[in-house]
């Protein structure tokens, strides 16, 4: 089914990497007149805006008759740009008790496809999270029927990224229990796009080696790599579209002696302001050993922000000034210190990842998201 609406190749001459983007209900007007102004980049354009209420029933958050909808649509459609909305659902009993009963599945499955042959879409992009692994076959099942009610038209899915268990676990658990079928999705659906970011501290091996400076990432490159070379064990390296994301996160680190305690969540942002606290705070952006842009610095209502006057430690890496005078200090004090500490996946960060897909022979990159405020550099990577 997934070479029955494929863009043809003068379409997107530049690489034969196909390239998704998400558009976020959230930003969907910024997302459209970004992916306008982009649509010679663009193979596939997945508009993020349905979810599901507990029984079953879609909820769509936009209006696709208006104007930039309407306008980014009509030139997807001149452009041979498949169009596949995404239907999102994050409550693993809901999906549970809809997907596990053979008449709800079945109303839900009709919505499904009804929703897509209404609006004349390509197909859709299925981004069931945080499911029970008591729910794997009933999902399983649900994608096999939905593929089948689709007919010509094309079924996508969305999964979350599976670290390897030796770096997920000190101890390896003799029954792990997951909620997706690798082997039945690469069955059932035509592709899939794996949300390869968001890792955190998902990797003990990799907590440990880059412990001399704060770690928490959207998407370390070799944790990536570990992804992919998991998940090609029983998915077809064609099916695979690698997820980047175009955004970062601030967190608050609590700096003890020797070490970077704990991490606490402050913010989810774009690159425009992320650049805006670059200048207010005159830093220099640094690259994290896992690829992504760093930063460090005391906000100005830290009562700590007196140590941006102390000289940087000898062989800081750029972009850690910061985390180095707190970590000093706390060592010498034996004192704990927050320090902000911002990582974001920026144009270079997901050029690497768009080398590991080469290096993969994967289908493509599905891009988290564009709402106007993504990496502009990104578009000439494609």
């Amino acid at each position: 089914m997934a070479g029955f609406l494929l863009v043809p190749v003068a379409a997107h001459a530049a690489s034969q990497t196909e390239v998704g983007v998400w558009i976020p209900w959230w930003s969907e007007e910024l997302g459209a007149k970004s992916a306008l102004k982009n649509i010679r980049d663009i193979d596939v354009v997945y508009p993020f805006v349905f979810e599901v209420s507990p029984n079953g029933d879609l909820i769509n958050r936009v209006d696709f008759s208006d104007r930039h909808w309407d306008k980014l649509l009509d030139k997807a459609e001149s452009r041979r740009v498949s169009v596949i909305p995404t239907v999102a659902w994050f409550e693993g009993d809901e999906i549970h008790t809809v997907l596990s009963n053979t008449k709800a599945r079945k109303e839900h499955i009709k919505n499904i496809v009804e929703m897509v042959e209404d609006n004349d879409f390509d197909g859709v992009n299925i981004d069931y999270e945080s499911k029970l692994g008591e729910t794997i076959d009933y999902y399983s099942k649900f994608l096999e029927e939905l593929s089948k009610a689709l007919g010509r038209r094309d079924l996508t899915c969305t999964i979350e990224a599976r670290t390897p268990p030796a770096s997920r676990w000190k101890v390896v658990p003799d029954n792990i229990q997951y909620a997706n079928d690798y082997k039945a999705m690469n069955r059932y659906c035509d592709w899939v796009e794996i949300m390869a970011y968001d890792q955190q501290r998902a990797d003990l091996k990799l907590n440990d080696e880059r412990r001399g400076v704060p770690y928490m990432p959207v998407a370390d490159i070799d944790w990536v790599d570990k992804v992919v070379d998991l998940a090609v064990q029983d998915i077809d390296e064609d099916k695979i579209m690698l997820g980047v994301a175009t955004y970062g996160r601030a967190w608050d680190v609590t700096v003890a002696a020797d070490w970077y305690k704990d991490y606490t969540k402050v913010a989810t942002l774009n690159q425009p302001r992320i650049l805006e606290l670059v200048d207010e705070y005159d830093l220099q952006i640094g690259r994290t050993a896992g690829g992504e842009a760093v930063i460090t610095y005391f906000p100005e209502t830290s009562p700590w922000k007196i140590f941006n006057a102390l000289p940087t430690p000898k062989g800081t890496p750029k972009g850690y000034e910061a985390a180095a005078k707190a970590l000093l200090v706390a060592t010498y004090a034996d004192i704990e210190i927050p320090v902000r500490f911002l990582t974001w996946s920026d144009s270079d960060a997901i050029e690497q990842k768009i080398e590991l897909v080469e290096d993969y022979d994967l289908r493509g990159v599905a891009v988290f998201k564009v709402d106007g405020e993504e990496d502009p550099k990104i578009w000439k990577l494609f």
